[in-house]
């Protein structure tokens, strides 16, 4: 894989419309890429450590109760896609969770462009992400996608995509808001992967309060003896068995 250039990325200060802001200065290039990109070629999937402070986790689970910032909530067992509840944000975003989308698009689009490639697979991600919410916007792609998730006890998310219509970014992202073992019990992420003509192999990860796990959409490229072939991912959420466990999804595309 050739080597991956970033561009210099840094938030000194994101306000949002209450007083509270991230102080932090957040460099893209502290993040150990390399070993990412490693590990997403191999896996599909990786975690960051420590992406967020405690105190900025505790925030973006507070607006949860903001029903102004979204555009839609979804009951899980109304649709049968498990028990707990979510919500889409709407335009405009949040300025953190526009940052947040806008600063982690920039480093994956390259490993992106590969993966592409490896799979001929004939598209080309732009290097903004505005450009790509314009691709978006002619495949009839309008609806913002970033959603927050929230669970209690008995709480669990079915194993799905998240692909919303033609056009989609091959990375998300899933930022862990609460503490397992102090906030809840449970609620692993569960991440399954197609095998060629044989059952699939499944991943039970239980990151904790303030990393990022970096997933794969739809699937990774995995070397076979004829080269490369689609190797098909799914996620979910196992059973919470105690307290209340929240989430920040970031997806880059846009939805029909």
């Amino acid at each position: 894989m050739k080597k991956i250039m970033l561009r210099k990325f840094r938030v000194d200060i994101v306000r949002l419309k209450t007083d509270f802001c991230i102080t932090k200065m957040m460099d893209i290039h502290s993040l150990n890429w390399e070993a990412t990109y490693e590990t997403l070629n191999q896996k599909g999937f990786a975690i960051l450590p420590k992406v967020l402070s405690p105190a900025e986790c505790q925030h973006l689970a507070g607006l949860y109760g903001d029903c102004g910032l979204y555009r839609a909530t979804i009951n899980m067992k109304r649709y049968r896609f498990g028990v707990g509840e979510y919500k889409y944000f709407s335009y405009p975003l949040p300025p953190v969770i526009q940052v947040l989308r806008e600063m982690f698009y920039s480093p994956l689009c390259g490993l992106a462009n590969d993966w592409m490639h490896q799979l001929d697979i004939k598209t080309d991600f732009p290097h903004h992400h505005r450009d790509l919410i314009l691709q978006c916007r002619d495949n009839n792609q309008m609806r913002p996608t970033p959603l927050m998730l929230r669970y209690e006890t008995g709480g669990f998310n079915t194993l799905h995509q998240d692909l919303y219509g033609d056009v989609y970014f091959p990375f998300q992202i899933i930022f862990v808001l609460t503490q397992p073992g102090r906030d809840h019990v449970g609620g692993e992420l569960i991440l399954t992967e197609q095998i060629p003509r044989a059952q699939s192999k499944a991943a039970v990860l239980q990151p904790n309060q303030g990393d990022a796990l970096i997933l794969t959409t739809n699937f990774r490229p995995a070397m076979g003896a004829r080269g490369y072939y689609r190797s098909k991912m799914k996620h979910g959420v196992s059973e919470v068995k105690s307290g209340v466990r929240y989430s920040l999804g970031i997806i880059f595309h846009d939805a029909a």
